[in-house]
């Protein structure tokens, strides 16, 4: 029945917008306010996509109320505001700003490649220390909790503490049988913030005590828990570059970007000049 009466509020709106003559290039007007036309394609092309019949009618009859707010809404501000020099200027300044943008990113995607080889970015992270910075402590390691029941905790003390070899791979067999969760990060950076919600640590300083204590064995009153620290990078210190590195990506980028719109706009001015299309008065 909804999708019935949906139908039948898009036939009965096309019927009262088609009572005048426009043009509407192809498209199908649903409502008009005063000469202006919301169409049929506009409200399909802003319905969210997979919603169910009754959420569609919904989302379009809030659609057709905003839309008729804001036109009613503009033209009274038309009404109350009178020309405007100042209001012209800002909108030719923003129309140009929005075109020159277009035509900067067309030229940037079209001219300039996204690739930067591995050494360059590698020196420039090198020449730059004092821009990646440690925003919140970093660890490398190995996370582990099971069950306060698990078997053979002797061994699992012992080998949690070591970050590779057969103390590694007894660990990953032991984990599949009996670990609730485990973790492991030997291989990449990853906020302490991310373990420590998993720990029932109780310090007040929980990142000091991580950093002073690599070796971390806890419980409560149903599992154990066990954290390796192999590596520990402080608040301040430089960020290790395999975590940085997308930063460093995305800064070079920024500046080859940058470098390269200010030779063309170089190479346009030297141009102009020396075809004498720019003229300068006294």
């Amino acid at each position: 029945m909804m999708r019935i009466a949906f139908v039948g509020l898009w036939a009965f709106l096309l019927c009262v917008s088609c009572r005048e003559e426009y043009d509407h290039r192809g498209k199908t007007p649903l409502v008009e306010v005063d000469g202006n036309f919301l169409y049929r394609e506009d409200v399909q092309a802003a319905l969210p996509a997979n919603l169910p019949g009754d959420d569609s009618l919904q989302f379009a009859e809030r659609y057709i109320r905003h839309w008729i707010e804001e036109t009613l809404l503009y033209e009274k501000a038309l009404d109350n505001i009178p020309d405007n020099a100042d209001l012209e200027k800002r909108v030719e300044d923003y129309r140009k700003s929005l075109v020159m943008h277009m035509y900067e990113q067309a030229l940037i995607h079209q001219k300039l490649s996204e690739d930067i080889p591995e050494q360059e970015l590698q020196d420039y992270y090198d020449s730059n220390p004092e821009l990646f910075k440690v925003e919140r402590p970093l660890i490398k390691g190995l996370f582990m909790k099971i069950p306060l029941t698990a078997p053979r905790l002797a061994e699992v003390r012992r080998w949690y503490k070591q970050d590779e070899g057969k103390a590694v791979e007894n660990l990953e067999k032991y984990s599949l049988q009996h670990a609730v969760k485990y973790e492991y990060f030997y291989d990449r950076w990853i906020p302490l913030s991310e373990v420590l919600a998993m720990l029932p640590l109780q310090e007040a300083d929980a990142e000091k005590y991580i950093e002073e204590h690599p070796h971390v064995e806890l419980k409560d009153t149903a599992f154990y828990y066990f954290l390796n620290v192999s590596e520990y990078r402080a608040v301040g210190a430089q960020a290790p570059y395999d975590y940085a590195r997308k930063q460093v990506r995305e800064m070079l980028l920024n500046i080859k970007q940058v470098e390269y719109l200010e030779q063309v706009k170089d190479d346009l001015f030297r141009r102009a000049e020396k075809r004498n299309r720019i003229k300068k008065y006294d």
